[in-house]
């Protein structure tokens, strides 16, 4: 899959996404887009998944019909989210297209 991880994303998720490829929205220039406007735009460039911390996604956005899933971090502190790889990574294996999951991560 190809996978998009949005700016509060941690980077050390990658890793952990073996068999994937991951791209950060900065790097793609579409760190200043919004909600939107980013997923139309990893949508039409064959993006499978967008990681992100974002908890307003689900709210603001209709994914019906999107070919792109997103998978919401419910915590970003690196220390923390570390913890929970396997989650994530499983997230983002079973993510279909238009689809939304939120892997929990208690604050601790």
């Amino acid at each position: 899959m190809f996978v998009l991880f949005d700016h509060g994303t941690p980077r050390g998720i990658a890793p952990a996404l073996a068999g994937h490829i991951v791209r950060q929205a900065q790097a793609q220039g579409w760190d200043r887009l919004r909600n939107g406007e980013l997923l139309d735009a990893a949508g039409h460039n064959g993006f499978d998944v967008l990681l992100t911390t974002d908890k307003n996604m689900r709210h603001q956005q209709n994914l019906a019909g999107r070919r792109i899933a997103v998978v919401v971090l419910s915590h970003s502190r690196w220390p923390i989210v570390r913890k929970y790889l396997p989650q994530i990574a499983e997230a983002v294996n079973n993510s279909t297209p238009g689809s939304y999951f939120e892997v929990e991560i208690p604050q601790e």
